[in-house]
């Protein structure tokens, strides 16, 4: 291929003389292009040839650029020219079209019937009435917290999933937390820390994560009086403690140091510039016992406002664990939030993307189970999050067991987010998950903020259909014989065996 490469250069470069001197130099110009043109081509294969980082481009000097770039374009050539509406991963071309449309407030509906295959094993469907009612509930909300929360919060069913200060822009995350001031829903703040972009007016429910962002000392150990700072701030609705999440189970949180800017820096008390990798546990304790001690700290040092926490199932026998020490120290977080392993992330090894912790369906059968055998499920309130888009799915894991459900890339998509797969690169087109400013002005607050409210009432009001089409007035009464499998027409416990892992309390 070398000489191939040489050759034909060489040959083009005669070929090229040859021209100008038949045509009399007519075309010199043109021709003495021709030849800088060659000459740097020849530069480059020349050092193609002698680099020793790439085999390919050793063994087919200039030619083998081509399959970088083609690699490079391949998630775009997958999304536009391969996959049809339903084989998109992680979200279908449906789903996420379905998104666009209510956040633009444009017609939502699908003509022609479904396209999914109904007699497949995959296929899910809710149980509709043919007493179908209209739910007459103005929104649907859900109250959390528990006997010894002294601000109990009223929250609505549909809510933004934890997505930091650092993972998203600026105006990313000023444009959600707008959009949830003007639909009274919450915005996790992810576990970056409190910025002034999430102070806009907006309900926010404040995670701390194992790196302690916000409330950390210079050691990075937890800051009592930092954390009551900030847990003091009015917009702070609810703390959630992260113990895991689903796209990363047992591995801390991750900020590539390209996104990594002196703001950030300065918001989380660590270096610019560095890749941040938070550690995979807590050093506020080690065991459940502490957990649940480190809860009604928490609830103390916020002077009684909503706490809870935050995982992806694993190890069933230590979830059984914490309940018991719950029982035992009496005392109770106000909600637990389930992350599935389908959930998102801006970064995360693929291993642990693809191959760690349970799927949300079978954990929330499972956690909603063991809270009940143990007699403190009416005490805890269940928080879905993993894939909640469309109001199937909310439906679905309320059914399940959730009381409530979170969602990121749904809000994602409703700020613009096109799924270009580029969230580690921070060379997001669209401006959402992205430090470059260059990039970032082309997300409008004031347009996407409106998008993200059109986003929420939109789904609500899809929630409510469905709803009505079961049967029931509100929420709290699906129960998991609401949905069956289409190819069995079983309920779907039968799918899990939940008394299996259940019969270990």
């Amino acid at each position: 291929m070398r000489k191939l490469f040489f050759g034909s250069l060489f040959l083009l470069g005669l070929i090229t003389i040859f021209l100008m001197w038949y045509f009399q130099f007519m075309n010199f110009d043109f021709g003495k292009f021709v030849l800088y043109l060659l000459a740097g081509l020849l530069l480059l294969g020349v050092y193609d040839v002698v680099q020793k980082k790439h085999a390919i481009l050793r063994n087919f000097p200039l030619v083998g650029h081509f399959r970088y770039l083609l690699e490079s374009i391949s998630p775009e050539i997958q999304q536009y020219f391969i996959e049809n509406n339903t084989s998109g991963r992680p979200f279908s071309r449906n789903l996420r079209s379905l998104a666009y449309r209510r956040a633009k407030n444009v017609n939502d509906t699908h003509p022609f019937g479904t396209q999914r295959d109904i007699n497949g094993a995959d296929y899910m469907a809710l149980r509709h009435s043919i007493y179908a009612v209209i739910p007459d509930e103005k929104d649907l909300r859900i109250t959390i917290g528990g006997a010894s929360c002294s601000h109990p919060y009223n929250a609505s069913i549909f809510n933004i999933s934890a997505m930091s200060f650092g993972s998203l822009s600026a105006n990313a995350v000023k444009a959600l937390n707008n959009g949830a001031k003007k639909g009274n829903f919450y915005h996790n703040t992810g576990e970056g820390a409190i910025s002034d972009h999430h102070r806009q007016g907006g309900d926010l429910v404040w995670q701390i994560g194992t790196g302690y962002f916000g409330c950390r000392d210079e050691r990075g150990n937890f800051d009592e009086n930092k954390f009551a700072e900030k847990a003091a701030y009015p917009e702070v609705k609810m703390i959630e403690i992260k113990l895991s999440q689903g796209a990363k189970p047992g591995h801390g949180g991750v900020l590539p140091g390209v996104k990594n800017t002196v703001e950030i820096a300065t918001i989380r008390g660590v270096i610019p510039g560095t890749t941040i990798l938070s550690p995979p546990s807590h050093s506020a304790f080690t065991n459940e016992d502490g957990l649940v001690a480190f809860v009604g700290k928490l609830r103390k040092l916020s002077n009684g406002k909503p706490i809870g926490f935050k995982l992806c199932v694993g190890r069933t026998e230590e979830f059984i664990a914490l309940c018991k020490s719950m029982i035992a120290q009496q005392i109770f977080p106000d909600f637990i939030t389930i992350d599935g392993a389908e959930g998102g992330t801006g970064a995360a090894p693929l291993e642990f993307s693809d191959s760690v912790g349970l799927p949300l369906e079978p954990s929330l059968i499972f956690v909603r189970g063991t809270l009940e055998k143990f007699g403190i499920r009416d005490q805890i309130r269940i928080i879905a999050s993993g894939k909640a888009l469309s109001a199937f799915s909310i439906l679905k894991y309320i059914a399940l067991g959730a009381d409530i459900c979170n969602s990121a890339r749904g809000f994602m998509f409703s700020l613009g987010c096109i799924q270009a797969l580029r969230c580690n690169t921070n060379d997001c087109p669209t401006g959402v998950a992205t430090q470059k400013l260059a990039l970032q002005k082309g997300l409008v607050v004031t347009d996407k903020s409106e998008r993200v409210y059109n986003f929420h009432k939109n789904t609500i009001h899809a929630v409510k259909e469905m709803l009505g089409a079961s049967g029931h007035q509100h929420t709290s009464e699906l129960t998991i014989q609401d949905l069956v499998r289409g190819d069995e027409m079983v309920t779907l416990a039968n799918r899990y065996f939940p008394d299996s892992v259940n019969t270990q309390v």
